[in-house]
């Protein structure tokens, strides 16, 4: 599978310096393996707090 890094950095909301960024793949695995979320799943508000619980991501869209 080919990643277009250019394409999804346009799209990526992540504020966090990151060596990941663009790299979707490498970014929802290193997440998943922290058992969170990437930053893509929240809204900017959320995102700047760079909390990525999956209780967070429930918070940000009213289900906690």
């Amino acid at each position: 599978m080919n990643c277009d890094i250019e394409k999804n950095v346009k799209n990526c909301n992540c504020t966090y310096p990151c060596h990941r960024k663009g790299k979707c793949c490498d970014c929802i695995s290193y997440h998943r393996g922290l058992g969170e979320l990437p930053a893509c799943y929240f809204n900017s508000a959320y995102e700047r707090s760079y909390d990525r619980t999956v209780e967070n991501y429930l918070k940000s869209i009213g289900k906690r």
